[in-house]
């Protein structure tokens, strides 16, 4: 059973299932297919990173963006703890009292339906998240990494499925929910295996698939890989702060609407391209877009060793505390699952606090320490094991006392400075 699991889970990765494996009557009997994929994630990423480093010598992942998007995809998935996810709710609704036929929920052929249904669905969605703007604004979040490996796949929004499930919903006239809860996870997995430099090419398949070839343009350039691939945004962020990577673009398109007199060229700094100014067409014109020479360097700041070890640390065990709070979601009570949720929000906007060295890093740090210090005293937060949770309570105390001295040494530098 348990191989049989695991092959299961393995093969769901790259959407390798059968009907008859991957079928079921009720959506409760849907497994969590994105949830249960965890350690393949983790696995995979483990292993991009070896052969990334035997291959070329150095790591295909820095700490500083590999946190980033891994804690993005942690923050996307946040609101599924308090709420069904948009998609699968308003396909229920219009599926109860709207549909028009009922293909049966055991048959291949629905199977076979659903799988190009969803496909195609996708496709528009994708379609409109790069040529509307307000859409563009939660779908630049995955686009914002300047590299191009397995942890950007996971670099996704956490205001995307608000308005995504909308393109899913004719099907919902004829598609059972549980087939389709099964696909539009299924989907979402093989974006992941994509997202890798190492696969170069595949042939054939080239013609048929978004393979990691063709979506590695996608994230750049658009043009032959004869080129260098450059990846990230037109206008590069250069931040790591989680809240300012998912939000950032939609503060941008209001001061943007607000330099415009009409109204309807107000409404359209939201309903037309990212690149659209007055006078230009819909999708804008890329000709007044920067220049890519091949010489653009990846944003990766300098930090000290230490503070990078001390993040990868925290981040492990934020991870862990994000993973038992989806575990253990039906048992806790809302109030913990909100506070919990708090948390993890508050360590993660720290950490891209100290990774973009902002001068009140420290005092939020020593705050996200005195909360995590009283989880742990009251049993909310759990060690990586429990044979480490003397370390993990000594560790979470020398960065309490770190912090609080540091913070006091600052203010102790800003007062002598004012006095002189």
């Amino acid at each position: 059973m348990e191989y049989d699991s695991v092959s299961r889970g393995a093969r769901a990765m790259f959407f390798m299932l059968t009907p008859n494996e991957s079928s079921f009557e009720k959506v409760e009997d849907v497994p969590q297919y994105v949830q249960q994929a965890t350690p393949f994630f983790v696995g995979l990423m483990v292993l991009e990173l070896v052969v990334g480093f035997l291959k070329t010598g150095a790591p295909v992942i820095t700490i500083s963006d590999g946190i980033t998007s891994l804690s993005a995809g942690m923050v996307s998935r946040l609101p599924l703890l308090l709420m069904r996810g948009c998609e699968l709710s308003a396909y229920m609704h219009v599926w109860n009292h709207y549909r028009l036929v009922e293909l049966p929920w055991d048959s291949a052929w629905t199977w076979w339906f659903t799988f190009l249904g969803v496909d195609f669905c996708y496709y528009w969605v994708h379609r409109f998240a790069h040529e509307v703007a307000v859409l563009w604004a939660a779908h630049q979040v995955h686009h914002s990494s300047e590299y191009y490996n397995l942890t950007t796949a996971l670099r996704q929004s956490v205001t995307q499925p608000f308005t995504s499930w909308v393109f899913y919903l004719p099907m919902a006239l004829a598609v059972p929910p549980s087939i389709f809860a099964v696909h539009i996870q299924l989907n979402l997995l093989y974006q992941f295996w994509i997202h890798t430099e190492l696969i170069r090419d595949l042939g054939p398949l080239e013609w048929i698939l978004n393979t990691p070839k063709h979506h590695r343009v996608h994230h750049g350039t658009f043009a032959q890989e004869a080129d260098k691939v450059v990846y990230g945004l037109v206008f590069p962020i250069k931040r790591f702060e989680i809240l300012y990577v998912q939000l950032h673009y939609y503060l941008y398109l209001w001061k943007k609407s607000k330099t415009y007199k009409t109204i309807s060229n107000k409404l359209s700094t939201f309903l037309n391209g990212p690149s659209w100014k007055p006078g230009k067409r819909r999708l804008g014109d890329h000709n007044d877009n920067p220049k890519v020479t091949g010489k653009e360097v990846p944003h990766n700041p300098r930090w000290s060793l230490p503070v990078q070890i001390y993040a990868v640390i925290h981040f492990l065990l934020v991870l862990k505390t994000y993973h038992d709070l989806f575990e253990n979601k039906m048992i806790l009570s809302q109030l913990t699952i909100l506070g919990m949720t708090g948390y993890v929000l508050l360590t993660l906007t720290s950490l891209g606090f100290l990774i973009d060295q902002r001068p009140s890093s420290a005092v939020l740090e020593l705050f996200r320490c005195v909360v995590m210090m009283t989880l742990l005293r009251y049993n909310y937060m759990k060690p990586l094991a429990p044979s480490l949770a003397v370390p993990t309570e000594a560790f979470v105390s020398l960065s309490l006392l770190y912090w609080a001295l540091h913070s006091i040494a600052s203010q102790l530098l800003g007062i002598k400075k004012k006095a002189n």
